[in-house]
C-alpha cells in the first residue's frame, strides 16, 4: 500500500540541440533526486517529461540547414533519450510532442476548453516580414524587452520572463533575413487567460510554503492584469486547430507543451496496460509537483493552472519548485547563443554521477549558480574522492583484507553515539529533500562521510587489528553499516555510485529496490570481494584542452572614429560593447574603410586581448578582420552589441587576459566568404559570422 501518489512534470527540452547542464540543473536533476527519493521512501511516482517538438526554434533550425523539422527533432530526440539514459534520469515516461497520441490528447482538450466558453476568435495585430512574405510566429521575431531592456523572443522575454504582445516589442527584426517587420492584422484564437485572475490568486493564497522567488513572481505577475493569449499561430508545422475555418493556422506551442504533462501520463498508462491508470495521479488524491527552470515560471504557475481550471476535473500544481539559473562565465545558458556545456560533450569525458553531483551541491535553487571548470575539479578532487569516495575504499578494503565479510559488532560507546548522530542527520536529509532543498541534502551526506573518516582515524583500526581483534571488527561494523546508511540516501542523488556501494557491500540486488528506511537499520555479515574506487581525480589541464575556448570574443558597435593623432593609418575607435561597457581601440583601417563606412557598424571584438599603447593610446582589444595580404575586410556579426562570438561543441571559458602572440597561435581563417576555427565556422546568435566582401578561403584573421 503506496502512502502517497506523487506526479512530477519535468519541463521538456527543446529538440533543436543538445542537451547542456543548464536543462540538467534547473529541471532533470532536481526532478529526479524527488522522483527517487519517492520511491524510496514507498510512494507512487509518476514522472514524465519529453521533447518539446512544435516550437519556432525547431522550425526556424529546419530552416538553417535546410532539412525538414522532423529530420531535427527525430535526431534530438534520439540524443536526448540517450542522454538522459547515460546520467541516469529515471522517467516513468520520456515522450514526444509530435506523436499523434499527443496531438489527440490537445485536440480533446482545446475542444473541451472551447466548449466550456474559454476559446474565443479575435483580430490580432502581429508581425509580418515584406521580405519573407508571411507572418512571424513568435520566436521568428526577435526585439528589446520594453520592461527590463533584455532580449526578447517572440512572446516572452528571455532575461525577466516578461510575457509579451507582438506591438509591446522594441526594434523587432525577422529572425530569418533581418527586416524590420509590420504589424499586420490577422485572425486568431484566444484563451480566456484574464477570467482566472481571482481564482489563480485564491488558490496561491494557500501556497505559502512554496520558494519565495516563484510565489512572489507569480503574484505580482497577476496583479499586474491577465491578458488574454493567443492560442493558434500561423505555422504549418504543429498540432491542427480542430475547428473549420483554421486549417492553414497551428496550436501555439505553449498552449500545445504543458498539456504534454497530461497526454505523457495518458501514454504512460496504455504503454503498460492500464489505460484508465493516469486518473489516479490527474483526478485522485496526488500531489502535483513541476521542476523547470526560472524562464518557465509563468508558464507552470499562471497559464497551465488556468488551462487546468478552464478544462475541469483535473489536479493543479501542488508545488512549483522552480530554480535560478546555471550560467557559464556569468551569462546564461543558450542554445540559440552556443553558451553552454554540451551533456553529450561531458559525458565523453566525466562520470556522470560526478556531474550529478556538483550540480546538486551547487544548484541554483535561490541564486543563479556559475558553473566554473576549476571548482568543479576542486569539488571532485577534495570531497568525491578524497573525502566520500575515500572513506568507503579504506573501509572496504580494510574489511576485504582482514575478515572478507562484515565483521561482527559489540556495542561500543563512541560507535553507538555516531549511530544516533547519522541517524538524525538521516532524518535531516529526509526533510531536506522532501521539501525540494536538494542541495542541502547533499551537504549533510557529505557530512556523514565526514563522520565516518574522522571516527575510522581516531579509532585507528590498522592498530586494533593487531591489539584488539575484537574491537577492531566492532569500529569497522560501525563504518561498515554508515556506508550502507550512505548507499541509500545517496540513491537519489548518485544513483549508479549508489549502486556499486550496494554491490561492495555484499549484496546481490540494486540499492534501489530498497527502501529508505533500511537507512537506519543494521548491516547483514555479508562476503564482500575487493573494492575498486568510486571516482577518478581530475587535472584542470585536460579539461581545459581547446585554445579556442580562451577567447572572449565579443560583437561591439562602433560609436565613433577619429584619426589617430600619432600615426597617419590608423583610427581610435570608440565601441560599443553591451553590458562591458564602452570601450577604446586602435584600429588600422584607414586605407580601406573610411570614417562613415565604420560608425554605426557592429564588429568583432577579441575582448580579453590584454591592454596594449598604439602610438601613445591605449588600445583595449582588438577588431578581428581577414587579411588576404592586400586589405583587411571586416567580419560582419549580427547580434546583439556584447553578446559572444562562438564556435559549436566548443565550451567558453575565457582567461581574464590574452597576449597577441597568444591569440596569433590561435588560426581563425576564411572559407566559403565565411570566418572558421578548424572546420567550423563561428557564429553569433543570429547565425554563422560572414567576411565584408569578397574574400579567397585560407585569409588569416587577426
Amino acid at each position: 500500500m503506496c502512502m502517497e501518489r506523487i506526479f512530477i512534470g519535468v519541463a521538456w527540452p527543446y529538440a533543436n540541440g543538445s542537451l547542456h547542464l543548464g536543462t540538467l540543473a534547473g529541471a532533470l536533476l532536481p526532478g529526479d533526486i524527488f522522483g527517487r527519493y519517492h520511491r524510496l521512501k514507498g510512494n507512487a511516482v509518476l514522472m514524465v517529461s519529453g521533447s518539446d517538438e512544435h516550437g519556432t526554434p525547431i522550425t526556424i533550425t529546419a530552416e538553417k540547414k535546410g532539412v525538414t523539422p522532423k529530420e531535427i527533432v527525430d535526431h534530438y530526440h534520439a540524443e536526448h533519450v540517450e542522454n538522459i539514459r547515460q546520467l541516469g534520469i529515471k522517467f516513468e515516461n520520456f515522450s514526444r510532442t509530435s506523436s499523434e497520441f499527443h496531438k489527440k490528447v490537445v485536440q480533446d482538450f482545446f475542444l473541451r476548453l472551447y466548449e466550456n466558453g474559454y476559446i474565443y476568435p479575435k483580430k490580432m495585430l502581429a508581425f509580418f516580414c515584406p521580405n519573407c512574405n508571411r507572418f512571424l510566429p513568435d520566436r521568428y521575431v526577435e526585439g528589446v524587452c520594453p520592461y527590463c531592456g533584455g532580449k526578447a523572443r517572440g512572446d516572452q522575454c528571455e532575461e525577466c520572463g516578461a510575457t509579451l504582445e507582438p506591438e509591446e516589442i522594441l526594434e523587432p527584426k525577422c529572425k530569418i533575413c533581418g527586416t524590420t517587420p509590420v504589424l499586420k492584422e490577422t485572425e486568431h484564437l484566444f484563451f480566456k487567460l484574464s477570467a482566472f485572475e481571482e481564482p489563480l490568486l485564491q488558490w496561491l493564497s494557500s501556497k505559502k510554503f512554496w520558494r519565495d522567488n516563484v510565489l512572489r513572481f507569480t503574484q505580482n505577475f497577476i496583479k499586474k492584469g491577465l491578458k488574454d493569449r493567443p492560442i493558434t499561430r500561423d505555422l504549418e508545422w504543429g498540432v491542427e486547430v480542430p475547428i473549420k475555418g483554421y486549417e492553414n493556422k497551428r496550436i501555439y506551442v505553449w498552449f500545445d507543451a504543458v498539456i504534454g504533462y497530461l497526454s505523457a501520463s495518458m501514454e504512460w498508462a496504455k504503454k503498460i496496460g492500464e489505460p484508465d491508470k493516469w486518473k489516479e495521479w490527474w483526478k485522485g488524491e496526488a500531489k502535483h509537483y513541476y521542476f523547470l527552470a526560472k524562464d518557465n515560471i509563468p508558464f507552470h504557475t499562471i497559464i497551465w493552472p488556468a488551462m487546468l481550471m478552464a478544462h475541469g476535473g483535473l489536479n493543479l500544481p501542488y508545488d512549483v519548485p522552480a530554480n535560478e539559473y546555471l550560467t557559464l562565465s556569468g551569462e546564461q545558458f543558450s542554445k540559440s547563443r552556443g553558451i553552454g556545456i554540451w551533456i553529450p560533450d561531458v559525458l565523453k569525458k566525466f562520470d556522470a554521477d560526478a556531474i550529478r553531483y556538483y550540480l546538486a551541491i551547487n544548484m541554483p535553487e535561490k541564486h543563479d549558480t556559475d558553473w566554473k571548470w576549476d571548482d568543479f575539479v576542486a569539488k571532485n578532487n577534495n570531497e568525491l574522492v578524497a573525502i566520500y569516495g575515500n572513506f568507503i575504499h579504506r573501509v572496504l578494503t580494510f574489511i576485504h583484507k582482514n575478515f572478507g565479510k562484515i565483521p561482527s559488532y559489540k556495542e561500543e560507546e563512541k560507535g553507538e553515539k555516531l549511530i544516533e548522530e547519522v541517524h538524525n542527520i538521516i532524518k535531516e536529509i529526509d526533510d531536506a529533500i522532501g521539501k525540494c532543498h536538494f542541495k542541502d541534502g547533499m551537504k549533510k551526506i557529505m557530512k556523514i562521510a565526514q563522520l565516518g573518516n574522522r571516527y575510522l582515524n581516531e579509532s585507528e583500526p590498522w592498530k586494533l587489528i593487531k591489539e584488539d581483534r575484537e574491537k577492531c571488527a566492532s569500529v569497522l561494523h560501525v563504518c561498515a553499516r554508515i556506508i550502507k546508511s550512505i548507499a541509500i540516501v545517496s540513491a537519489p542523488y548518485m544513483p549508479n555510485a549508489a549502486d556499486k556501494i550496494w554491490k561492495m557491500l555484499g549484496y546481490d540486488d540494486s540499492v534501489h529496490e530498497h527502501g529508505w528506511e533500511e537507512a537506519f537499520d543494521d548491516i547483514e555479515p555479508n562476503q564482500i570481494s575487493s573494492p575498486a574506487p568510486l571516482f577518478r581525480k581530475l587535472d584542470l589541464k585536460d579539461i581545459i584542452e581547446d585554445e579556442f575556448s580562451k577567447l572572449d570574443i565579443r560583437i561591439a558597435r562602433i560609436v565613433d572614429v577619429q584619426n589617430h593623432p600619432n600615426a597617419d593609418r590608423l583610427y581610435v575607435l570608440k565601441v560599443d560593447v553591451g553590458e562591458l561597457g564602452q570601450r577604446t581601440i586602435v584600429a588600422g583601417l584607414k586605407e580601406w574603410y573610411n570614417e562613415e563606412d565604420l560608425k554605426g557598424r557592429k564588429i568583432a571584438l577579441l575582448a580579453n586581448l590584454k591592454p596594449a599603447k598604439l602610438r601613445g593610446i591605449t588600445s583595449e582589444g582588438m577588431l578581428l578582420a581577414a587579411d588576404d595580404g592586400k586589405r583587411a575586410y571586416l567580419l560582419l556579426p549580427q547580434g546583439k552589441e556584447g553578446s559572444r562570438i562562438f564556435v559549436e561543441g566548443i565550451e567558453s571559458n575565457p582567461v581574464e587576459k590574452i597576449t597577441y602572440d597568444e591569440f596569433r597561435k590561435i588560426k581563425l581563417v576564411t572559407k566559403d566568404g565565411k570566418a572558421f576555427y578548424r572546420d567550423k565556422p563561428l557564429k553569433d546568435e543570429k547565425g554563422e559570422i560572414r567576411i565584408d566582401g569578397n574574400v579567397k578561403d585560407g585569409c588569416i584573421i587577426r
